[in-house]
């Protein structure tokens, strides 16, 4: 089926269902993250176009937020998934001066296969610790004293979920990223890839079945005033289908969360995401929005640094948006997990 619909639909279905029946109470709290596969390298790149891609996104970042202040008066934020597979310190060094301007954070990406169990382990915890030792990036949990990081999969192959068995191969993977510092993990939604969850618009507890792949594919919801359970948090974007977007003037788009040239900024998305991004259970005016892009290939700049964001940024934070009860804050991958934690516990977050 297309889109691999038969994946997520029926859950798409129930929520398009439960919309009807809730309306969204105001004022409504959007909390928006963009976290973003930056593949410098990508497309077999060399040293000097990974650092001019680079270069454009230092020049461009701050100016892109202009005039775009959210309920608290900071700006947008970009957290910059960097492959570990890909590293260079020059561009570490780099993301971390813009991490120190105010601009966003830096977290772990990987495209990864062939390994064994171990060597992940050994590999994620070698490289998060020279991430932090050599140029300052991540921070220590503040419980247990370890590091912690953001985690996307290249391929979007979390716990070998591929049904070709590429670009993983390893079925305990959710139980490596909790063992070795993973705070959370954002690489869904996945779709049209196969890879795909059932589970849509939702931050949940996964639980592993080492001995089986995808098992993040079922889980536990996260709710106000119920304890942690599970292996690693999952926060996923928003998934849906967007009949204010047609292809061929007929048909839905696929809202799946992508900002780039070919599914650019817009207000016709703006519904969809509000009305489908997930939320704590027992919190429903609190809206978490995790957008995704792959920023660092020429062909998204002009959508992601261009006037198309800036416009998108300035509709949702201005003045329509107020009127419309809208409170929108602007985060880091990090800063709403922490919002997270804090409604889970029961705490008041606004």
């Amino acid at each position: 089926m297309k889109h691999n619909l038969e994946i997520w639909l029926p859950a798409y279905l129930r929520q398009v269902l439960w919309n009807f029946s809730h309306s969204i109470k105001k004022p409504l709290h959007l909390v928006v993250a963009v976290a973003d596969h930056f593949e410098p390298f990508w497309g077999k790149a060399d040293r000097n176009t990974a650092l001019t891609r680079l270069s454009i996104w230092e020049n461009r970042l701050a100016k892109s937020g202009e005039g775009c202040r959210d309920s608290r008066g900071k700006g947008p934020q970009h957290t910059f998934f960097y492959p570990l597979d890909e590293y260079d310190p020059w561009v570490m060094d780099r993301l971390a001066a813009l991490r120190e301007q105010g601009l966003g954070d830096v977290e772990v990406h990987l495209h990864h296969h062939g390994e064994t169990s171990a060597q992940l382990e050994e590999f994620l915890l070698s490289w998060i610790e020279r991430l932090h030792q050599k140029h300052g990036l991540l921070r220590k949990d503040p419980q247990t004293g370890n590091l912690a990081y953001g985690f996307i999969h290249g391929n979007w192959a979390l716990d070998n979920s591929r049904p070709d068995g590429m670009w993983c191969g390893v079925n305990d993977e959710i139980s490596i990223l909790a063992r070795t510092g993973c705070y959370a993990d954002f690489t869904l939604p996945s779709a049209p890839s196969p890879t795909q969850t059932r589970i849509i618009n939702s931050i949940y507890y996964a639980t592993d079945d080492p001995e089986r792949p995808k098992s993040h594919d079922q889980g536990r919801p996260v709710k106000v005033g119920v304890p942690p359970s599970g292996d690693l948090l999952m926060v996923q974007g928003v998934l849906a289908l967007n009949f204010r977007r047609r292809k061929y003037g007929v048909l839905p788009s696929l809202e799946n969360s992508d900002l780039g040239a070919h599914r650019p900024p817009g207000k016709d998305r703006v519904p969809a995401w509000i009305k489908y991004a997930p939320r704590v259970i027992g919190a429903e005016n609190i809206r978490f929005l995790k957008l995704h892009c792959h920023g660092a290939p020429e062909v998204h700049h002009e959508a992601l640094l261009g006037e198309a964001m800036q416009a998108q940024w300035q509709a949702m934070t201005g003045r329509q948006a107020k009127e419309n009860g809208i409170n929108l804050y602007f985060v880091t991958c990090w800063e709403m997990v922490q919002l997270i934690k804090r409604i889970e516990k029961g705490e008041v977050a606004f």
